[in-house]
């Protein structure tokens, strides 16, 4: 069994201890308490049981720890898969976005999700599906907007009769009244 990798030497105990105190992250407290432990003195074994993990884990920590200082005992987010449009065909989408359909070429009065997917597959053979092309297009800046429907024979004389109106006046109940029937 190899040597332990020793802890930073520009940190101490009381110092980590501290940093724990103020951190807002539990996690990364967790983490310097179980890593103060061993700067007291403690073994290995003792951090891995304070921060209820195993040996290999408090090594990770170590190593972080030594690498980045205490900030590197924060958990980040995961990257996530990579976007399945590159640069260029993003600015294509966006042009054709922007140019609209042409009916006769692409079968559609309007762009839906799913007719740009059908759109992206036969430029560039890419398959996507509509959510992560919703989520493509509203990182891009577009957002869904719809007019609103209006019936060809709507009458604007009829919409003000059936409108109904409030009294001009609401009574407002007297406070003398509510006395008196008490």
């Amino acid at each position: 069994m190899g040597a332990a990798i020793s802890l930073r030497t520009d940190f101490d105990a009381e110092g980590l201890r501290r940093l724990a105190r103020r951190s807002k992250h539990a996690t990364q407290a967790h983490r310097l308490l179980a890593l103060a432990l061993i700067y007291d003195g403690g073994s290995r074994s003792d951090a891995a049981r304070l921060g209820n993990v195993t040996l290999q884990i408090v090594r990770d920590w170590v190593m972080r720890f030594n690498a980045t200082g205490p900030g590197g005992l924060i958990d980040g987010k995961a990257p996530g898969p990579k976007s399945l449009l590159n640069d260029a065909q993003r600015a294509a989408l966006a042009k054709a976005i922007e140019r609209g359909p042409t009916t006769y070429l692409d079968g559609v009065v309007r762009w839906r999700l799913c007719d740009l997917a059908q759109w992206i597959w036969e430029e560039f053979r890419v398959s996507v599906s509509e959510q992560t092309l919703s989520r493509e297009v509203r990182a891009m800046g577009y957002r869904k907007l719809a007019a609103r429907p209006k019936h060809h024979a709507q009458d604007p004389q009829a919409i003000e009769c059936f409108k109904k109106v409030s009294p001009p006046q609401w009574q407002r109940l007297q406070t003398g009244r509510l006395k008196e029937n008490v």
